[in-house]
């Protein structure tokens, strides 16, 4: 039987376009069990509803949950001593190179058991919901075996099980040339092809992923990636113009991708076929300010050109290790140059696209999942203003709500 509950008493960031922040003062919000079913100015409330709970709130915001569209949350170690190295001088092709950086993470992630994997992952989601997320995206690629990234995948599955969580699961086997397929780049890219169809079977997969850079995999190995996902009916992704232009872009617009992922060196062929594709430029503004970039992702030329910009803390341990979603806000602002709007935009409803889920998440509209997020402040530009600070009161999945955090 579904529940009918009233949340009313603070005002809403419905993050529509139709106006800015799609901002509703003293709202209220009706959820008939998972689902929104009206939502607008208490004093327009229908009269004579039929309210099983009413939650009366005392001021604050409410806005959709939050969701982090590209995280690498399932990997054994860390990888802090890289750290020390860049600082000292190495690069990180210069690490990736000498068998560190994703390598030794795979080594650390084979060596896991699979309740250890799953224990880490879990307490970084806990990590992850604390900020008011509610919907993430989980790649696999530090397993890079049929049984090993099969693993990892299981584990991110067995994540939205266990927690009030909505994961989308995303297979990156291309990601880096395994070491017993050293020097045999296409060998490995064969066998990916080869795997696919099998965690597809298993229910594993909800896309496909690829690292297409000078140190990982050109465009042509990439392709070879995607048209075995597309004849899966698997939708694709990809990590594209990191560290060089290499076409990745252009590769992943003419594939149709749901998004195109850090392009710091992306040009202005990639962004125009990512605005004719619809194709999602997802900001890692994590990545960019640990691995201590200097280029500058294209921001106004995406914005020019009406490519939607989502924002994301891309998770991993060798280039990303940060669980605050709340900091990546203020660093898409600090860093990038997005308003504090566009980068809320970004963690919301172009993020909720960038997982093809923008007709059920990212927005506060009827008939969309009541997912949101209650924030003990005055405006949601305080999410990207303030940062090392957590102003979420409560995270609400499903229409269900979870513990109320202290202020």
């Amino acid at each position: 039987m579904k529940t009918r509950t009233l949340w009313r008493g603070a005002s809403i960031a419905a993050m529509t376009p139709d106006r800015p922040w799609g901002w509703i003062e003293d709202g209220a919000l009706l959820t008939d069990g998972d689902r929104i079913e009206w939502i607008g100015r208490a004093d327009d409330l229908p009269a004579g509803l039929d309210v099983h709970i009413e939650h009366r709130l005392s001021g604050g915001v409410i806005t959709p949950g939050l969701i982090d569209a590209h995280t690498h949350l399932v990997y054994g170690g860390h990888r802090a001593r890289e750290f020390e190295l860049r600082l000292q001088g190495a690069s990180y092709e210069d690490i990736a190179r000498a068998g560190g950086g994703i390598r030794s993470t795979v080594t650390a992630t084979r060596g896991a058991t699979e309740v250890e994997l799953l224990r880490d992952a879990t307490r970084r989601a806990r990590c992850l919901i604390a900020e008011g997320v509610t919907t993430i995206e989980i790649k696999s690629g530090y397993g890079l075996s049929f049984a090993d990234e099969a693993r990892c995948l299981r584990v991110a599955r067995r994540i939205g099980e266990q927690l009030p969580l909505t994961v989308r699961t995303t297979a990156l086997a291309a990601h880096a040339v395994p070491p017993e397929f050293e020097g045999r780049a296409d060998d490995y890219i064969d066998a990916v092809c080869g795997w696919l169809p099998g965690w597809h079977a298993q229910g594993l997969v909800d896309a496909v992923d690829g690292f297409c850079e000078s140190i990982a995999f050109s465009p042509a190995q990439i392709e070879r990636v995607f048209n075995a996902a597309r004849a899966l009916g698997l939708p694709v992704k990809l990590h594209a113009e990191q560290l060089t232009d290499s076409g990745g872009a252009l590769l992943a617009a003419r594939h149709g991708a749901l998004s195109a992922d850090h392009l710091e060196h992306l040009g202005s062929d990639g962004v125009q076929a990512m605005a004719q594709a619809g194709t999602v430029a997802m900001l890692l503004p994590g990545a960019y300010y640990f691995l201590r970039d200097t280029h500058l992702p294209p921001v106004q030329a995406l914005r020019d050109a009406g490519v939607p910009m989502a924002v994301a803390t891309d998770h991993n341990p060798g280039s990303s290790p940060t669980l605050s979603p709340l900091l990546m806000l203020n660093m898409a602002c600090t860093l990038f140059r997005l308003t504090p709007e566009e980068a809320l935009a970004g963690m919301t409803r172009h993020a909720a696209q960038a997982l093809g889920l923008s007709q059920t998440h990212g927005q506060l509209t009827p008939g969309r999942r009541a997912d949101f997020a209650l924030w003990h402040i005055d405006h949601p530009n305080e999410l990207a203003y303030r940062f090392g600070h957590n102003p979420c009161a409560q995270v609400v999945w499903g229409g269900r709500p979870g513990k109320e955090q202290p202020e």
